[in-house]
């Protein structure tokens, strides 16, 4: 389809190139890199660290914000899957980073659990969070069968090269009528129409994996779950993912990774214009969701019977 490198945290110069499959149409990276190189790929603290300045204030209840959408979402899968108590339903999240997702849920009540394959996320998570972190590969996660009643998956099956060993391990950590919750950019929206290679979504060369809606379904289906509800637009995800497509330079996360020397009030400045562009993506990005071609789709799902 088109070559292309890593626009957002330039790890790397090496161009890669994403092909679709002339049978099943699945996209993906091509070449895949190799496990010890792809660990290069991913930049130290590459998830959220909130710092003690105001900025980082600002931006911690902006996330809180925009995460509502995600918390609401798997309140409403926990409902689903409660078997009739009253006692609130358990969470563990596959790819937990610094936990703030986590520590929404425990904050309603939930007894909660990070997985993360960074065992320095896995620390911000118990440290900043106060979640209860473990650092595994969920395939190998040192977990009982049957613990939780939901399992939620943000932006970890594209990462991955084997998905379908992680969707199989989640199968047998959830109860009886237990509900998976996943979450991944939609190779199918308007925006990869419009922009391809320079879609955030595709993210070279972390994201393996281009996933439509219909190839998780299919995924799903073929690892036993069943799909209860599929949601097209997400708070968090849709507006930013169109902003940082069009101004990577300005995304803040991409910024503190790539360590750039700026000031408070150059930092501000920059965040207060990437907010804007995040405002005015808003339109699209809603009307794209409406057509059921938004830049991520998070799907719920349950144990077949």
């Amino acid at each position: 389809m088109f070559h292309g490198t890593d626009r957002l945290y330039n790890t790397t110069s090496k161009s890669f190139q994403v092909i679709e499959c002339d049978g099943c149409r699945l996209i993906r990276l091509f070449p895949w890199p190799e496990p010890s190189e792809l660990h290069h790929y991913y930049p130290r603290e590459y998830w959220f660290v909130p710092e003690q300045d105001t900025t980082s204030h600002l931006e911690e209840h902006y996330r809180r914000f925009v995460l509502r959408d995600h918390v609401n979402f798997v309140a409403g899968a926990l409902k689903h899957a409660s078997d009739g108590s009253s006692r609130p339903g358990s969470v563990l999240d596959v790819g937990c980073g610094g936990g703030l997702f986590l520590r929404m849920l425990a904050e309603r009540g939930h007894p909660v659990l990070g997985l993360d394959f960074s065992l320095g996320a896995a620390a911000v998570a118990w440290r900043q969070n106060q979640v209860p972190s473990v650092c595994a590969s969920l395939s190998h996660a040192p977990l009982p069968d049957g613990l939780f009643d939901v399992i939620t998956m943000f932006h970890v099956l594209e990462h991955l090269f084997d998905p379908v060993a992680y969707l199989e391990a989640a199968h047998g950590l959830l109860a009886p009528r237990g509900h998976l919750v996943v979450q991944v950019p939609n190779a199918a929206c308007w925006q990869f129409l419009l922009l391809g290679e320079y879609w955030s979504g595709v993210d070279i060369p972390r994201h393996l994996f281009n996933f439509r809606a219909r190839d998780i379904e299919i995924l799903l289906d073929r690892c036993g779950f069943e799909v209860v509800r599929t949601k097209h637009f997400s708070l968090r995800d849709n507006p930013a993912g169109l902003a940082t497509s069009l101004a990577p330079g300005l995304d803040p996360m991409a910024r503190r990774i790539r360590d750039l020397d700026e000031s408070p009030r150059t930092r501000l400045i920059k965040d207060l214009l990437y907010l804007g562009l995040v405002i005015a993506a808003l339109p699209l990005t809603i009307l794209e969701a409406a057509c059921h071609a938004g830049s991520s789709v998070m799907v719920e799902a349950r144990k077949k019977a």
